[in-house]
């Protein structure tokens, strides 16, 4: 489609502009940076309302209507994972027919609960399945998505290592 203004479309992803960006990448590192921030707005009983610096609608959490922040990190990491495939693949020139991501964890709240715990409260395990049917994708196009998963999601990434994370309290 070189020519004609269009973008080209695979799997919904613009190629060429995901190209461009690449390449930019590649020319200027500090362009693939990311400095989110988020609030959570406390709504009343256990729901919050959280809003990014990347943009969106206010997604709400807790309660009991709405996901709790555990389900969210596993919600996170499968839509993640979409988009690792998705991105891949088009890049690939591969379509896809059907994809799913399908996340499991375990964690026990005790020490949630204030009561003593032979565990942290946080997930002790986290797996993922990925599922995918693909338009004619090769053996070796398949390995690369799938390298692309493990070697590239952004939040498995954090999940595997360790990450600081510093608590500050301001009351007022």
């Amino acid at each position: 489609m070189a020519g004609t203004g269009r973008a080209r479309q695979i799997n919904g992803v613009d190629v060429d502009a995901l190209l461009e960006y690449i390449d930019a990448v590649q020319v200027d590192p500090a362009r693939a940076d990311r400095h989110p921030a988020v609030t959570a707005r406390w709504i009343g009983g256990t729901r919050a309302e959280v809003v990014s610096t990347l943009g969106g609608p206010p997604v709400y959490i807790g309660g009991d209507d709405d996901p709790s922040a555990m389900g969210m990190l596993l919600r996170a990491m499968a839509a993640c994972d979409v988009e690792v495939v998705v991105n891949k693949a088009s890049l690939l020139g591969i379509e896809i027919e059907q994809l799913s991501v399908e996340t499991r964890g375990y964690f026990n709240v005790r020490r949630y609960l204030g009561l003593e715990a032979e565990t942290d409260s946080g997930y002790q395990n986290v797996a993922y399945t990925i599922r995918l049917r693909t338009r004619g994708a090769t053996a070796e196009q398949i390995e690369q998505i799938k390298h692309a998963c493990e070697y590239g999601s952004p939040i498995a990434d954090t999940l595997r290592r360790i990450v600081p994370v510093d608590a500050g309290f301001e009351v007022s």
